[in-house]
C-alpha cells in the first residue's frame, strides 16, 4: 500500500472539533423530559392536596384538600400531641418502608445521582410524598418543595429505568423531574432550571440543560391549569432606582443574612449530632422532634406547617413585631430540631420565612424603600447563602413576587451572603448531609484545562523513530550508541518523508534484540510493527486524547498531521497530559506584576524625577 493511499490510524474516528458534543440523541431525551415535566406538575398538585388533606384531618377533624394554616386550630394543649402522632407514623414508614424518605429531599436526590446511577426505588416515589404530607400536615415546619423535588426526581428516574438509556440520560431525566416539581410548586420555571444546573446536574452542557429547561417549562405551563398562575407572593411596587445608601445597605443585609445562614446550618447539624446520642432507635427520633414542634406551636401557632400565609404577610410588610420575632426564634428552633431528627420535609419555604423575618427587623433600621423591600432582599440573601446557589436565589425571589425592579438589590445582597458562607463554612446545608454519608461533593464548575490545551502544546517532537526497512540486528548497534531513546516506551516506525507506518512497543523490541544472539538478527523490523495504531492529531484538545486513552487502554500514541499521507508530528503520553494540569495550577498560584507604572513613564521623564 503506497503512502498516498494508506488510511490514517484510528485517530480518524475522532469527532470533529466543535463548541459542543451534543448529538441527535438529544431529541428523544427532550421529548421524554417534556412528558416528565407534565407528570411532575400533577405530582406537585397531588402533594399539595395531600398536605391540605392531612392538615384538615389533624387540626380541624374535617375532610378537605384546601391548603389551610394550622394556626387557626382550636385544639388547645392537644396541639402538642398532633406533631408527635405524625412523627410516629413517619418513623414507622421509614423503618419498614424505606429509609430514603428521611430528610428534606434534595440530598437524597443528589445521593441517587452520585451513588445509585440515578436509580430511585419505585416505593420511594410513593412513600416520600405521603410521608412529607403527613409530616407537614401534622404541623411540621417544613416546605413542600424538597419532597416534591425528590418525588419528581423519582418519577423521572422511573421513566428512565423503563427505557434503554445511559446513566447520564437517567440523571438528566431525574433532574428534569425534580425541576418540574419545583417549577410547578412555586410557578418559578427559570429558578427551577437554574437550581438544577447549580446543584444537581454537575455540568453545564446542552445535552442536559435543554431537557431540564423544557421539563421545567412544561410543568409551569400545566401548573397554570391546575393551581393557577401569577406570582405566589405578590408585593407592592418598589423603587426602580434605589440610591447609593440603599445599595450599600443591601451589601450589609447580605452579610447579615450570610451570618444567619451559617447559624441555621450549624443548628440543623448540631441537632442531628445530638440525636445520634439518644439511646433509642432512629425510628423514634422524629417523635422527639414532634414534641418540640408541638411545644413551639403552642407558644407560636404560626410556626406550624408550611406558613405560606405568614410569608406572604411578611413580604407585604404588614405583620406585627411579635410575629417577626416568633418566626426568627420559634420557627427556626423547631425547624432545626425537627429536621435534625430525620423526619421528612423541605427547607426552602422555612428559609424564605426566616429571611423575610430578618428583613422585617432590618426594615425598622434601614432607609425606607417601600413595604416589603428589605424583607424580599433578605429572603433572597438567606436562600442564596444557605443553599449556595446565588443565581437561583436571585431569580427565585423575582419569580415568586414578579418584582423585576428588585434585581439590582438582590444582585448585591445575595452574592454577599454567598461569599460569607463560602468563606466561613466548608459545606452547605445540602452537601453536609452528603459528606456525612462518606461522599465529597464539589460545587465548583470550571472548564477543564484539557479542553483548552491542544496536543501540539504538549507533544514531544524529540523522539527516536525507526525506519521500516531495517532488520532487528541492524537496530541493535544503533540503539546501543544512541542514548536519546532511553526511557521511550513506544517507537514510531516510518518510511520515507516521515510517513508513519506503525509503532512498535519498546518491550517487544527489547525481546527481539535479546534474541539476536540466537540467529534472529536478520528478522525484519516490519514483523514487529503494529499497523493502524491509535493516534492523535496536533490540533485536537487533550480532552479527546484522554477519552481515547480511557476507551482503548493505550497511554502512548503517535501524533500525526491531518492529510492524505500519515506524516508523523511527534509523540504524546499520559505523562505529557499532566503538563496541562501543571499549567493550570501555575496560573492559579503564581502571582506576578505584569504591568509596572514606571514602564508607562518615558525614560527622560524618569531621569528628571530621580534628579529632583
Amino acid at each position: 500500500m503506497s503512502a498516498a493511499t494508506r488510511q490514517p490510524p484510528t485517530a480518524a474516528t475522532v469527532e470533529a472539533l466543535g463548541d459542543f458534543l451534543t448529538t441527535p440523541r438529544l431529541m428523544p431525551v427532550c421529548l421524554l423530559a417534556i412528558g416528565i415535566g407534565v407528570v411532575s406538575a400533577f405530582v406537585a398538585w397531588a402533594l399539595l392536596r395531600l398536605i391540605g388533606l392531612f392538615t384538615n384531618l389533624f387540626f380541624f377533624q374535617r375532610w378537605g384538600t384546601d391548603l389551610v394554616s394550622p394556626a387557626g386550630n382550636q385544639l388547645g394543649l392537644l396541639v402538642v400531641v398532633v406533631p408527635v402522632i405524625g412523627a410516629l407514623i413517619i418513623g414507622f414508614m421509614a423503618r419498614y418502608g424505606s429509609e430514603r424518605i428521611r430528610g428534606h429531599g434534595i440530598p437524597e436526590a443528589l445521593e441517587a445521582i452520585l451513588i445509585n446511577g440515578s436509580r430511585v426505588e419505585p416505593k420511594v416515589a410513593v412513600l416520600k410524598p405521603l410521608s412529607s404530607a403527613i409530616s407537614i400536615g401534622s404541623g411540621g415546619p417544613f416546605g413542600a418543595e424538597g419532597p416534591i423535588i425528590m418525588t419528581g426526581g423519582a418519577v423521572g428516574s422511573l421513566f428512565a429505568q423503563f427505557l434503554h438509556l445511559s446513566s447520564m440520560e437517567r440523571k438528566t431525566l431525574l433532574v428534569a423531574g425534580a425541576a418540574g416539581g419545583m417549577s410547578a410548586t412555586f410557578n418559578a420555571p427559570i429558578a427551577a432550571a437554574l437550581l438544577a444546573v447549580e446543584l444537581m446536574l454537575f455540568e453545564w452542557r446542552p445535552r442536559s440543560l435543554i431537557p431540564v429547561a423544557l421539563a421545567s417549562a412544561s410543568a409551569a405551563a400545566v401548573r397554570t391549569y391546575l393551581l393557577g398562575g401569577g406570582p405566589l407572593f405578590p408585593t407592592p411596587p418598589h423603587n426602580p432606582n434605589p440610591d447609593l445608601t440603599a445599595l450599600l445597605a443591601c451589601l450589609a443585609v447580605g452579610i447579615v443574612a450570610g451570618g444567619l445562614s451559617a447559624l441555621l446550618t450549624l443548628a440543623v447539624y448540631a441537632a442531628e449530632d445530638g440525636f445520634q446520642h439518644v439511646p433509642l432507635h432512629w425510628m423514634w427520633w422524629p417523635a422527639i422532634g414532634g414534641v418540640v414542634i408541638g411545644l413551639g406551636g403552642l407558644i407560636f401557632p404560626q410556626a406550624l406547617g408550611v406558613g405560606y400565609d405568614t410569608l406572604g404577610q411578611l413580604l407585604q410588610g404588614n405583620v406585627a413585631f411579635n410575629v417577626i420575632i416568633g418566626v426568627l426564634l420559634v420557627k427556626s428552633m423547631i425547624w432545626a430540631v425537627a429536621l435534625g431528627s430525620g423526619t421528612s420535609g423541605g427547607v426552602l419555604a422555612p428559609l424564605l420565612m426566616m429571611g423575610a423575618a430578618l428583613g422585617g427587623i432590618e426594615a425598622g433600621i434601614l432607609p425606607n424603600e417601600g413595604a416589603g423591600f428589605w424583607q424580599l432582599v433578605s429572603m433572597g440573601a438567606i436562600l442564596g447563602g444557605t443553599m449556595r446557589s446565588p443565581f437561583t436565589a436571585i431569580v427565585f425571589a423575582v419569580e415568586l413576587t414578579h418584582d423585576v425592579q428588585m434585581l439590582l438589590p438582590l444582585l448585591i445582597a445575595v452574592p454577599a451572603a454567598y461569599a460569607f458562607t463560602v468563606l466561613t463554612m466548608r459545606r452547605s446545608i445540602l452537601t453536609e448531609k452528603i459528606s456525612r454519608r462518606g461522599l465529597h461533593l464539589s460545587r465548583e464548575y470550571s472548564v477543564d484545562p484539557l479542553e483548552t490545551v491542544f496536543v501540539r502544546d504538549v507533544m514531544r517532537t524529540n523522539v527516536v523513530v525507526l525506519p521500516i526497512d531495517v532488520t532487528v540486528g541492524e537496530l541493535s548497534e544503533s540503539l546501543r550508541d544512541d542514548h536519546r531513546g532511553r526511557g521511550q516506551r513506544l517507537y514510531p516506525v516510518v518510511e520515507r518523508d516521515d510517513v508513519l507506518v506503525g509503532v512498535v512497543a519498546a518491550s517487544e523490541l527489547e525481546l527481539a534484540l535479546a534474541a539476536t544472539g540466537s540467529g534472529s538478527g536478520d528478522r525484519p523490523l516490519a514483523d514487529l510493527v503494529r499497523r493502524d495504531p491509535v493516534a492523535a492529531y496536533p490540533d485536537e484538545p487533550l480532552r479527546a486524547v484522554v477519552y481515547r486513552m480511557a476507551k482503548t487502554g493505550v497511554t502512548r500514541m503517535p501524533v500525526i498531521q491531518r492529510g492524505f499521507e500519515v506524516e508523523l508530528a511527534g509523540m504524546i503520553s499520559l505523562r505529557d497530559l499532566l503538563q496541562a494540569r501543571m499549567r493550570s495550577l501555575e496560573e492559579e498560584q503564581n502571582r506576578e506584576q505584569v504591568l509596572r507604572l514606571h514602564r508607562l513613564v518615558p525614560a527622560r521623564a524618569r531621569r528628571l524625577i530621580r534628579h529632583r
